[in-house]
């Protein structure tokens, strides 16, 4: 007479223990919440709360010193549209926003581009020789805090003791003599517009230095085999490969441009010669800290945040239309 053996529970196999499970699950609900949630609740409380405080607040007659203030709806947008000041700021940053990432990348991409690959026509493609002492000048001016930069060239445009004013009339150009360069309403733009151009072209070149030294160079060699040049490889093969790179710093330099406060306050803090140079931060500054009116200051900072947030959609609309036009 035989016993029967009791056979031991089916296993499911590659199927881990429900504890397990559970274990893995919560796990990964604390990693979600550590490298997701907290990041996300950082910035909902230091970026989306002060946005939607500045919404709400650009709804009221608020003076900023008072803890009592009124609701005046769409009252404050709808002035902004009819005051003159605010309008010519506006246009002000526009330009800037056009003309200071366009100058500021052409420079430093020219410059970028005969560091990496101008060197001699023949042999490898190099660049010139001593590149790292070009480098080390060019990036030079951004090693320097803004604020300093604006009040050097202050100083500089002065029109009794400025060294710009010095250096032309010195080579005989004496209508330059007493010069206001910021004081005249056809200069004051421009020689703003360069004080900034020139604290950033060096970083900008450091950076698409950068971007160059990683397309292959089998590609210029290339291009040098089907007789392309200098000019030709750039537009050719230079561009295209570091055109993420420039869409970068485009974004980069608008946003600049539409803020630009620092430059403005240390060249022309009172807007220049008819307001040449003002710009919407300076005008906000103005509105909340002199005038009172943070009301009124935050609709204007509103309105600029939404113009920056356009102009990167523009900018990346208008990349990605290229691309997908060479792309065909």
């Amino acid at each position: 007479m035989s016993s029967a053996v009791p056979s031991a529970p089916p296993q499911t196999v590659g199927r881990a223990p429900r504890s397990a499970r559970r274990r893995m699950s919560a796990n990964r609900l604390v990693f979600i919440l550590v490298t997701l949630g907290l990041p996300f609740a950082f910035y909902t409380l230091f970026v989306l709360w002060p946005f939607a405080q500045a919404f709400i607040y650009s709804l009221t007659n608020w003076s900023g010193f008072s803890p009592n203030f009124e609701f005046v709806g769409l009252s404050n947008y709808t002035a902004l549209l009819q005051n003159a000041t605010f309008l010519k700021a506006v246009r002000n940053n526009l330009l800037m926003a056009v003309v200071i990432p366009i100058v500021t990348i052409a420079l430093a991409l020219a410059l970028a581009t005969m560091v990496t690959v101008g060197g001699s026509s023949t042999g490898a493609v190099r660049g010139l020789s001593r590149s790292s002492f070009y480098r080390i000048v060019s990036f030079f001016p951004y090693t320097i805090p803004a604020i300093v930069i604006g009040l050097v060239w202050a100083q500089m445009f002065d029109p009794s003791s400025g060294l710009i004013n010095g250096l032309l009339t010195a080579v005989g150009l004496d209508q330059f003599r007493s010069f206001a360069w910021l004081g005249e309403v056809s200069t004051a733009m421009p020689a703003t517009m360069f004080v900034i151009i020139w604290g950033f072209v060096g970083f900008y070149m450091v950076l698409f230095i950068a971007a160059i030294k990683g397309i292959p160079a089998e590609l210029y060699d290339a291009a040098r085999v089907d007789g392309a040049g200098r000019l030709r490889m750039t537009f050719m093969v230079t561009i295209p490969m570091v055109r993420d790179t420039i869409q970068t710093a485009y974004v980069y330099l608008g946003i600049l441009a539409l803020d630009a406060f620092v430059y403005m306050a240390a060249l022309n803090p009172s807007g220049g010669p008819q307001n040449s140079t003002l710009t919407m931060t300076q005008d906000l500054f103005n509105t909340a800290f002199k005038k009172g009116q943070f009301g009124m200051a935050s609709a204007m900072g509103v309105v600029l945040a939404v113009m920056t947030l356009l102009f990167a959609a523009i900018v990346f609309v208008v990349i990605r239309a290229i691309k997908g036009k060479d792309n065909r």
